[in-house]
This record gives structure tokens, C-alpha cells and sequence, in this order.
């Protein structure tokens, strides 16, 4: 069953890459001719399909510790390289809302100067691929869909994206790319380690091969710490982000920030304090400091940005920093704060959920400024709450949610990791709270500059949102609100995976 939620999509990506590129070559590029619409309505059911196979794992997974659903066969059988997928606290939650952004993101309209098939067909390959991640317990296939993962937002950026798009997209290709190297010199380094050789996840976290405090355990912590440091990212590996959600299509961006971003936080978990828990400890303040960093200056840097979607950028890098400070909290080496450390992992970890569909609102709101008013600069605009009202309304929960306010998932998240961090890193985690005011600030701000005021009149004609984009965004303003309101549907899930995990 897991499987086919993997490989459905990449099947299908295969048979789109086939497709004629258009219909007919009169057809402007920039509207839906019928081929278009058949196309992303075929992708949307195809997209939609791993979603249905997950809330199937969702309705069967009962949270008896370990990992359930598991799927196996011998791959490279001499290298001990298996494949391997299987689902638990922690990873049914991400791989859930990794279905649940692409068939958002597949099914929201975006110009695909006429070549449709190759686009929907890049979708379907990327979101096969990172669903494929968050099941994998096996090293050697996890760091496969890594790096596949590269490539597909990598062309869906260079090939129709706008401004700089080539360049942005080289350059998220090399930052990325060379992260992924140092992840793979690592994972070769803890697979040395193992006796007998495995990639299996599940043994190496039993055998726990690289006991803190030798020089090699400490190379293969940063080889990894490089690795997901770069895709989470957090500063200063971040400065490939902005350019690249800058330059990328909307649903791009709303992938790249929803999903791909997670990856490296997820891999944090699975990976790092999975399989190297007593070094983790022994870096977990500095860690904690990295992570400050980024929430205060991913907000400051976003409240000095005058163009949208590069705001909306830099909050990644803050809300990736709330994500990391719960880590941080939650892998220290301190007595009597378990409760507090499993609170910081749960926050966290609903953390990673809450910013996916919370930035894939943005990044798709973004998108459709564009698509009407041709440029991301704030000061352009003003006074369209007026003119849209569906568009004003949608934007304005988003942004509630990102800055955190009680009854969305942002607040229920950010919450548990401020609480179960105070505990362990007080200090750490009274400067981190400053980023939550700074947010607030800029998100009101940019509220202001583009929907109150008076309407330019060059305006005065803005469409509001359509039919297919009020149903794709309203569906995940519907689930942030559901989270917020009922959060314990989530929560009881990433509970069997976290209290387990710090209490071990």
C-alpha cells in the first residue's frame, strides 16, 4: 500500500513526460486551452491518490511503538541495502501533509507556457519522491529520494519560473547538491560503523555504532549537521532560499517551502538523534544557539523586505529556526525535563506539519498577486481587500497562522516547543520569542501595504480569486483552522513517536 503511494506518482510522471507539449500552437500560453485543463485535472486525481492510501495508513495505525505498515525486499543484498518503507509517529504526519500540499499544488492554475505535460509530469515525479523520503527506513534508499528530490525543483524553478530563474535555480542546485554530498559522506560513515554492514534504519538505531566523544563520531555528526543544515536551512546556509521562492512558480515555492524544507528537519530526527543521540547532546546548545539566530534573523531580515514573496521567504528561515530550538530542547543531555523535551519534540514536530500548509498558503497567494499585478513589490499594491475579498480573506488567516494566533496550527505548535524549550534552554528560548513579536509586526505590515489604503487606480478591475483556486486554498485554510481548533487528532499521533523517543 505504501508503496504505491510512492510509485504511482512516478509512473505517471513517466507517462506525462510523453505528452504532446501543446495542443495546438495558436493556443496563448498564458491561458487554459482544453488540453491544459484535462491535463491538471488527470495530474489532480493522480496527485490525489497517495493522499487517500495515507489517511488509509492514518486509519490503521494504532501507535504500538516501532514502525507499522513496514514493507520490505533485499535490494543490494551484499551491500546490505534494502528496500525498506514503514510509517510512525513521525513520519505518517509529514508524509501526510506532503500529499496533502502537492495535491493542492498540482491542482492550482499557473501559467505553464504550453508546455503542461513535462510540468504536471516534474509534480507527480516530486511528490512520488518525497513521499518516498519520509517512509524510507532505509539509509541508502532515504538518500536516493534526497537527491532525486534536487532535480525536480530544481527544473520546475529554471524551466518556469520567472525574473532570474536559471540563476536562482544553478544556485539552489550547487548549495543543495553540496549539502547532499557531505549527507552522503556521512551516512557512508555511519554505515562503516555497523556490524554487520546495513543501511536498515531500525538496526543502526538499535546497534548505535558511533558512541559520543571519538573524532569520527563527531566528522559523521557534522557531515550530517551540513546535510540537513543546507535543506532546512538554517543560517548561514540559507542564502540560496530567498533567490529560488523568488524566482520559482507559485506552487514550486509552495512545494519547496511546504515540503522540501522539511526534509532536513526530518532528517534531524530520524537520522541525528535517532542514530547519534549522545552527540546530538553534546552539540544540543549550540544547536540551540544556531537556531536563535535564525528566528531572530530570519524576522528582522523579513521585516526590511519590500517584496513578497522574498518576505515570505525569510519566515521560512524563522519558522525553520522554531523547529530547530525544539530539537535543540528535546535531544539535550538533562535530567528531569523529560516531559518538558517531549513537549519541545511534539511542538516541533507539528511545527513541520503547520508551516507546510501554513507557507503553502502564501507562497500560493503570492503566486496569484503575481499572475494579476505582475510583480511581488508590496508597494505597488493597496486597498484590494476592497476589490478581493476571497483573496484578502485567505491571506489574512495565513498570516494570522504564521505569526501564531490562538485557534490555528501555527499557535498550538509554536506554543509546545516555546514551553518544552523554556524549560531546558530558558534563555535560549526568551530571545527566540522575540522572533514571535517581530513576525507579528511584519505580517501586519505587509497586511497593510497590500489590501487596506486606498486602491491605486490601475487596480480598479483586479479579479478576485477563481473557483479552482478558492477550493485548492480554501481546503488548507479549512485544515489550519481544524488543527488549531482540534489539535489533538494530530497530536496523538506525534505523541506515540516523541514520549517514547525522549524516554528511552
Amino acid at each position: 500500500m505504501l508503496t504505491l503511494a510512492i510509485f504511482l506518482p512516478i509512473a505517471a510522471a513517466a507517462v506525462f513526460a510523453l505528452l504532446p507539449r501543446r495542443l495546438r500552437s495558436d493556443v496563448d500560453p498564458a491561458r487554459d486551452d482544453p488540453w491544459t485543463s484535462r491535463l491538471r485535472l488527470v495530474a489532480s486525481v493522480v496527485g490525489a491518490v497517495p493522499l487517500l492510501i495515507l489517511l488509509g495508513a492514518w486509519a490503521r495505525f494504532d501507535g504500538g511503538g516501532g514502525f507499522e505498515l513496514v514493507e520490505s525486499s533485499e535490494w543490494i543484498p551484499t551491500l546490505g541495502v534494502g528496500y525498506r518503507v514503514g510509517i510512525d509517529g513521525l513520519s505518517l504526519p509529514l508524509a501526510l501533509m506532503t500529499a496533502f500540499v502537492f495535491a493542492v499544488a498540482i491542482a492550482y492554475p499557473v501559467d505553464l507556457r504550453g508546455r503542461p505535460g513535462p510540468y504536471y509530469a516534474l509534480m507527480l515525479f516530486l511528490e512520488g519522491v518525497s513521499v518516498g523520503l519520509f517512509l524510507s527506513l532505509d539509509l541508502f534508499l532515504f538518500f536516493v529520494f534526497w537527491d532525486l528530490s534536487l532535480v525536480g525543483i530544481y527544473f520546475l524553478i529554471g524551466a518556469w519560473g520567472h525574473g532570474d530563474a536559471r540563476r536562482s535555480a544553478l544556485k539552489f542546485f550547487v548549495y543543495t547538491f553540496a549539502g547532499s554530498l557531505a549527507l552522503l559522506l556521512a551516512i557512508l560513515g555511519l554505515y562503516l560503523a555497523t556490524e554487520p554492514r546495513t543501511f536498515d534504519m531500525a538496526e543502526i538505531i538499535r546497534q548505535q555504532p558511533l558512541p559520543a566523544g571519538g573524532v569520527y563520531a563527531t566528522l559523521v555528526f557534522l557531515g550530517f549537521f551540513i546535510g540537513f543544515g543546507v535543506k532546512t536551512p538554517v543560517v548561514p546556509f540559507h542564502t540560496w532560499l530567498p533567490p529560488a521562492h523568488v524566482d520559482a512558480p507559485g506552487p514550486a515555492s509552495a512545494v519547496l517551502a511546504g515540503v522540501l524544507l522539511k526534509m532536513g528537519t526530518y532528517g534531524f530526527v530520524r537520522v541525528l538523534m535517532s542514530m547519534q543521540p549522545e552527540t546530538f547532546a553534546r552539540f544540543a546548545f549550540p544547536i540551540g544557539v544556531v537556531a536563535v539566530v535564525s528566528i531572530v534573523y530570519g524576522a528582522l531580515v523579513a521585516m526590511a523586505q519590500t517584496n513578497l514573496k522574498r518576505l515570505i521567504a525569510y519566515t521560512s528561515v524563522n519558522h525553520m529556526g522554531y523547529v530547530m530550538l525544539g530539537l535543540a530542547a528535546a535531544g539535550a543531555s538533562i535530567a528531569g525535563q523529560e516531559d518538558a523535551q517531549a513537549l519541545a519534540l511534539t511542538g516541533a514536530t507539528l511545527e513541520m506539519v503547520a508551516h507546510g500548509l501554513i507557507t503553502g498558503a502564501l507562497f500560493l497567494v503570492s503566486g496569484s498577486i503575481l499572475a494579476r499585478g505582475d510583480t511581488y513589490e508590496m508597494d505597488a499594491y493597496g486597498g484590494l481587500a476592497g476589490r478581493a475579498p476571497a483573496l484578502t480573506g485567505i491571506t489574512v488567516v495565513a498570516a494570522f497562522a504564521s505569526l501564531g494566533l490562538p485557534g490555528l496550527a501555527g499557535f498550538v505548535a509554536e506554543f509546545q516547543v516555546f514551553a518544552g524549550a523554556l524549560a531546558v534552554y530558558p534563555w535560549l528560548a526568551g530571545i527566540g520569542l522575540l522572533g514571535i513579536v517581530i513576525t507579528a509586526a511584519l505580517f501586519l505590515r505587509m497586511l497593510q501595504q497590500v489590501f487596506l489604503g486606498p486602491l491605486p487606480e490601475r487596480w480598479t478591475e483586479w479579479p478576485d480569486l477563481g473557483w479552482i483556486e478558492r477550493l485548492t486554498l480554501g481546503t488548507l485554510i479549512l485544515l489550519i483552522i481544524g488543527i488549531g481548533v482540534a489539535p489533538a487528532l494530530l497530536l496523538d499521533v506525534i505523541d506515540t513517536f516523541a514520549g517514547p523517543f525522549v524516554g528511552r
